[in-house]
């Protein structure tokens, strides 16, 4: 059978706290009466217990609270804050870069590897068709359809359609 109380100050008293104590924990929604207005006392000392800041509440203090509801989230909000710290540091030391810094960057390496494989075909088209004896601009014409082939293929691999942006309607 629940142990039940109307009183707060009977509650409180029971309970081993003060009085405000438990007006505070009711008012901040830690702890509720039963329906009927009373207190159960077991329910509202575990309660307070589950909810209590170990470090000032004498009710945790020596109850084993590594396991309660406010201890777990002391110790996520540590390492929220920890990991917080480690991205400031690592971005601090130009490890971690903003995605529009990152996307500018790879379009740029992007864009000039693509001009230089662009531009091949017409300055070795020459030394490639004497070293044939073939025609250097229709060597020119095939390195550059295979290069443009190769080029498309690679768009293609690295920004399927759907993920990237649809690229018949880029500028």
């Amino acid at each position: 059978m629940p142990e039940l109380t109307p009183s707060n100050r009977e509650a409180a008293r029971r309970i081993g706290i003060s009085e405000t104590a438990l007006r505070k924990a009711e008012g901040s929604g830690r702890i509720a009466r039963e329906p009927d207005g009373s207190w159960d006392i077991d329910k509202t000392r575990r309660r307070l217990v589950e909810t209590a800041d170990p470090h000032r509440s004498p009710l945790a203090a020596g109850a084993g609270t590594e396991g309660t509801p406010f201890a777990r989230l002391k110790v996520a909000q540590l390492a929220l804050k920890v990991e917080a710290q480690r991205l400031s540091l690592d971005e601090t030391r130009r490890r971690l870069i903003d995605v529009s810094e990152a996307n500018v960057a790879l379009d740029e390496i992007g864009s000039t590897m693509r001009d230089a494989l662009l531009n091949w075909p017409a300055r070795v088209a020459g030394l490639i068709a004497a070293e044939l004896g073939v025609d250097p601009h229709l060597l020119q014409t095939i390195l550059q359809s295979h290069i443009n082939d190769l080029l498309t293929e690679a768009a293609d691999r690295f920004d399927p359609a759907g993920l990237g942006g649809d690229r018949a309607t880029d500028p």
